[in-house]
């Protein structure tokens, strides 16, 4: 079902359009979402956009990639091979507070009398400013700006910068207070318990019952101060320093202190009427799994050596050249619609400010923008982000995939627990071993390793990077081959067909779990035991020598490459005669449907309202499972069967992820749906925007920010590229005049303009590049552009809406299948019923 947005869903007098910056022109209450709108990362550092005045405020945080604590987790009831160890991201010392008095009075927004006030995240400089003039309550007008960057070139630095100017009144006493503060164990004095109403929530972060991070040692020195620390359980540790510089023709004190919390500079200034002050913070963090705290102290000392001998200036022109380079090979461009054009351009923002120096460290869920779901890694980033990464940093997207290859060690103890062959990667962690409690949700998703070698395979796929999947991403595809031929079994059919099967696992919807024969996951591990079985043989006969190694090294026969292929030749793929469509699981058709229509707003999403016992039986999925399969294999799939599936499952699907809707949009703009495609790229594209989960708060939806990219390029732009032969079948939308969009294809940049009548590609960079159009094959010439003729944008379908198409239909078994709201059986299939009453 789709989440209708109706018009534009974001407050235009506050949040003008503008296509290269998110602008905010006046302050609201709603502080823990626009403290992630207003975030500033790089993909290792993040800060949420809180003010320099720190308050109000929602939850204030720094992260680092992978910077964690540990604790343990407790389990009700023990069983062996449960998650025994928690992972919880850990909030760094916050070095954004510089705080402004005037008279002694002190700043605070929310009771200010602002005479104007503009804060903007800018997309080309990578940099967070506000610009605000206050009228004191003595009556002068002061002009207060700030600004903000984490460096895209230098990952371990902070820039903030703040200028403060008595416009009228006259001269007056100035204090600018610059802090460096450990909000993670409670060490502010504007602490701010839970908000009222906001209650449990499964995706929030759990908060630790001690003290985290343990005071190591602290100095400051004119003009530095540094705070090391080491966390409590995972021995973890951490530097972060700071560098001040005043500049003003003011007279100024400067005075300074640290203790083992807090680190103060204060800056105290005469201020004369129209003569700004201005001061420069830089900052430096490290971390490291096991350095000793002083080492990281030293690192600190010599990162902002260089950042005080080049200067802000540099670090401001080497990040727009970044960003410069990011947009070239990122950009998606849609003409005619600017709304959605800056939502589309916020979304790859956070791409990159999630991935750009991950180097070698994950993407978690929610990158470094907030403490969701603990900051763990999940299945999300092969299939939501490396794609996107792969068309356009390849070198980014190599990273990204070295982090699984270094987790592999983990993942083979992990298998063995779980009485395997091979390697299986965990659901969800921050250091490699499995944090998920909840099993049946968590680690029975087996799926991920089809998931992880279904992003090596696209990579080497797409960037003809060999030497990597010959050295690092062969060996991912066989440990995860190998746990695949194990974990299923062969069973001898009716008719006398051997069968390959796969028993107790969960696919990507959550909210059907431990079932036999999960059609993503089967359809996904095929895919996986062929992608293996067919990079071990190129590799035999490319590079025998590295092979003969691999072989020794890993103990691989021959013979067991012959079984890979035969359990993909023989897996079970269900498919139910009856209606004409894939069962999700071998079960999944015998439960009654949830009548989503009628199920009341205020129970959804359902994870929030019903026990899971209660949603398990029952036909409905929280996100997109079966027509999750049809895109990612969906040279596997006919048109026919794709729109069959389409329509069975969209009744049933909540759309309570954030993962859902993108690729609701992709399937439907295939199959015909077109309205749809757009309604549910829509409700994509604003979900952090438009808080429309009502939990923006916690962090970007990274994932869903992946799948705009996906929705725009895959969906609308029509591309495919399975087994690496790029396609294109294109859908563009009614609403838009055209749509660009660059892709790197085995070391050539490809620029591709889609418009109403026709599609055209041009070299940028690179060799020749093969593709189709619709059944047509061309060749796209460097310093030649092609253009192809379209013939209409695909096939045009009315949107789904009313009751599921099989409501009151018999199944094979020749009972009726009804919609039921939990707490009573429908009586009539063509009337639903709740609590025994009808609805």
């Amino acid at each position: 079902m789709i989440r209708d947005i109706t018009g534009d869903p974001m407050d235009r007098d506050r949040f003008p359009v503008d296509t290269w910056r998110l602008v905010e022109t006046e302050p609201g209450e709603d502080h823990g979402l626009t403290e992630t709108l207003f975030a500033v990362a790089n993909g290792h550092i993040g800060i949420r956009g809180t003010t320099e005045e720190g308050r109000p405020s929602h939850s204030p945080g720094t992260f680092v990639n992978g910077f964690h604590e540990t604790w343990p987790i407790k389990h009700a009831e023990e069983a062996y091979g449960f998650a025994r160890t928690g992972q919880t991201i850990v909030n760094v010392p916050d070095t954004t507070l510089l705080k402004v008095y005037i008279d002694d009075e002190p700043f605070v927004i929310s009771v200010a009398d602002l005479q104007s006030y503009e804060r903007a995240v800018d997309f080309r400089r990578g940099r967070l400013t506000r610009s605000l003039v206050w009228r004191t309550p003595a009556g002068k007008r002061v002009r207060i700006r700030s600004s903000r960057m984490v460096s895209f070139t230098d990952r371990h630095v902070v820039l903030h910068e703040l200028e403060v100017t008595v416009l009228s009144g006259g001269g007056a006493p100035v204090v600018v207070n610059s802090l460096i503060v450990n909000r993670q164990d409670g060490y502010t004095d504007y602490r701010r318990p839970a908000a009222a109403g906001e209650g449990w929530d499964p995706r929030r972060s759990s908060a630790f019952n001690g003290r985290v991070l343990l005071p190591q040692l602290h100095w400051e020195h004119d003009p530095r101060m540094v705070l090391t620390y080491q966390t409590a359980r995972s021995g973890m540790t951490l530097a972060v320093g700071a560098d001040h510089a005043v500049e003003t023709d003011n007279p100024v004190e400067i005075l300074s202190s640290t203790q083992e919390d807090i680190g103060k500079y204060v800056f105290r200034v005469e201020a004369a009427e129209g003569v700004p002050i201005t001061v420069r913070k830089a900052v430096a963090i490290h971390t490291s799994r096991g350095v000793p705290a002083e080492e990281l102290s030293d690192r600190c000392r010599r990162t902002l050596d260089r950042v005080r001998d080049k200067g802000f200036e540099y670090y401001h022109a080497e990040q727009e050249a970044w960003l410069d380079t990011f947009w070239r090979d990122s950009d998606v461009v849609i003409d005619g619609d600017p709304t959605v054009q800056q939502a589309v351009r916020w979304c790859l923002f956070q791409l990159a400010q999630a991935a750009a120096r991950s180097d070698q460290l994950g993407i978690a869920a929610k990158g470094v923008t907030g403490s969701g779901y603990e900051g763990q890694y999940f299945w999300d980033t092969e299939i939501y982000v490396v794609p996107f990464l792969i068309y356009t940093s390849p070198r980014v997207a190599r990273n990204v995939l070295r982090f699984r290859v270094n987790l592999l060690p983990r993942a083979r103890e992990r298998a063995a627990v779980l009485s395997q062959r091979g390697a299986l990667f965990p659901w969800r962690t921050i250091s490699g071993e499995e944090a998920s409690a909840y099993y049946a949700a968590g680690t029975a998703q087996y799926h991920i390793d089809a998931d992880v070698a279904y992003a090596f395979a696209k990579y080497g796929d797409l960037t003809g990077d060999t030497g990597f999947m010959h050295r690092d991403g062969v060996e991912v595809l066989i440990e995860t081959a190998r746990m695949w031929a194990d974990l299923g079994f062969w069973r001898q059919d009716a008719d006398g067909t051997d069968q390959f099967h796969i028993h107790g696992v969960t696919g990507p919807d959550e909210y059907t779990t431990v079932v036999n024969n999960n059609m993503f996951t089967n359809v996904m591990a095929r895919a996986n035991l062929r992608a293996a079985a067919t990079l071990v043989r190129e590799m035999a006969t490319a590079d025998a020598e590295v092979y003969r190694r691999l072989a020794a090294r890993l103990n691989l026969d021959p013979a067991e490459v012959d079984e890979w292929e035969a359990c993909a030749d023989g897996m079970v793929v269900l498919f139910d005669e009856t209606f004409g469509i894939h069962p999700q699981d071998a079960q999944f058709l015998a439960s009654e449907l949830w009548d989503l229509e009628n199920t009341p707003d205020e129970n959804r999403p359902l994870l929030l309202h019903y026990h899971p016992l209660v949603i398990y039986r029952f036909q409905v999925l929280k996100q997109a499972d079966v027509v999750l399969a049809l895109f990612l294999q969906g040279d596997q799939f006919t048109p026919a069967q794709k729109r069959a599936d389409f329509e069975y499952y969209d009744p049933i699907t909540t759309g309570d992820s954030t993962l859902s809707g993108v690729v609701q949009s992709v399937v439907a703009a295939e199959v015909g749906y077109q309205d749809m495609a757009m309604r549910y790229f829509l409700s994509g594209l604003f979900v952090d925007l438009a808080d429309l989960h009502g939990n923006a708060r916690d962090g970007v939806h990274i994932a869903s920010t992946g799948g705009v990219w996906t929705a725009l390029v895959y969906g609308f732009g029509g591309l495919r590229d399975h087994g690496g032969r790029i396609t294109f079948d294109p859908r563009l939308p009614d609403q838009w005049d055209s749509l660009r969009f660059p892709l790197q294809i085995r070391g050539s940049r490809v620029r591709v303009h889609l418009e109403r009548t026709a599609i055209t590609f041009e070299i940028e960079d690179g060799g020749p590049v093969a593709v189709s159009v619709r059944g047509q094959d061309v060749t796209v010439e460097p310093g030649t552009p092609l253009r192809v003729p379209l013939d209409g944008q695909g096939p045009r379908l009315a949107s789904l809406h009313g009751r599921h198409p099989v409501l009151g239909a018999n199944r094979e078994d020749g009972s009726i299948v009804r919609a039921v709201v939990p707490g009573a059986q429908a009586e009539d299939p063509d009337g639903p019923t709740v609590l025994g009453g009808p609805l």
